[in-house]
């Protein structure tokens, strides 16, 4: 039982682990899932969280429709933004190292920056100038950009996944900033992508063993965890407390990757790993001690 006076911050940064966990196995499951369609993974992955917005968002009382229907552009290209960053991330997962498609997947905090400069004009500041800079560098390292490397299609793959997060992330900080609530958002986003998932599911089927089905409803329950967990962390602290925190989903993929495929990265990989982070922990730092207490949420 946790102490009575246990601070905010800790229950959040408990919260931001415990997603990091959740995703890291989620995507562990998918990848045991084993040689099945990206469409037909990402269905079940987002069929289950459906099922569980669902009946939050019932038992809430406050009906299935946005609280503005201005805010109906901005949950669906969260929608659209998110699915496409999922599926890419899936087919990393399928093609990569877990701990180097996790690791482009977390490019997307860097991508948000880029995309909330043009959506919501925000500035970027000249040390997230150099943040962004040496996170792509580091990217370079994972990728390894080479006509030798037979893992380049997949790792640009996982790449542009990393976009399309950071795409998706930017619009749910502005339906935040809109007053929606973030149930409906999670609602929405698993429809869309079940939607958009359910006719490639049906014109092209692939049969599913007991341990495959078992395999990607376990992916679906770490995934849903995951989503709610880092709902809760970030309404017990603001973003600049919690990001960094965030990527110790590289160090479960990692041990994950190792105990359940045998996983090894190269040099070049952890060289990546450690260039990212330090980025990440660079901006985590700046937005804790120079920006202004109203900018760093």
């Amino acid at each position: 039982m946790y102490p009575t006076k246990l601070k905010s911050k800790y229950k959040g940064i408990l919260l931001i682990v415990s997603a990091a966990f959740c995703f890291a196995c989620m995507a562990a499951f998918v990848r045991l899932s084993g040689d099945l369609p990206t469409f037909q993974k990402s269905f079940f992955r987002n069929f289950i969280a459906l099922i569980v917005a669902t009946a939050i968002l019932a038992r809430e009382g406050k009906g299935f429709r946005p609280d503005s229907r201005k805010n109906w552009p901005f949950l669906l290209a969260r929608g659209a933004f998110g699915t496409a960053g999922l599926l890419m991330n899936f087919y990393a997962v399928d093609h990569l190292l877990l701990a180097d498609a996790t690791m482009l997947n977390k490019m997307s905090p860097f991508f948000a920056v880029i995309a909330s400069y043009f959506i919501l004009k925000e500035k970027i500041s000249p040390v997230q100038g150099l943040s962004l800079v040496g996170a792509f560098v580091g990217a370079l390292f994972i990728v390894k950009p080479t006509f030798s490397n037979m893992d380049l299609g997949a790792s640009l793959v996982g790449l542009l996944g990393g976009l399309g997060a950071g795409l998706a992330y930017t619009f749910v900080r502005l339906l935040g900033k809109k007053g929606e609530r973030k149930s409906y958002i999670v609602f929405v986003f698993s429809a869309f992508s079940c939607l958009s998932a359910l006719p490639f599911v049906l014109a092209n089927p692939a049969p599913m063993t007991a341990k495959q089905t078992a395999c990607l409803v376990i992916a679906g329950i770490f995934a849903t965890g995951g989503q709610f967990s880092v709902t809760g962390a970030y309404s017990y602290a603001p973003a600049r407390e919690l990001s960094v925190y965030d990527y110790s989903q590289v160090i479960f993929s990692a041990l994950l990757g190792f105990f359940m495929f045998g996983d090894v990265p190269d040099v070049y990989s952890f060289l990546g790993y450690f260039i990212i982070c330090g980025m990440a922990g660079l901006t985590f730092w700046y937005n804790n001690h120079h920006l202004p207490t109203k900018e760093r949420t």
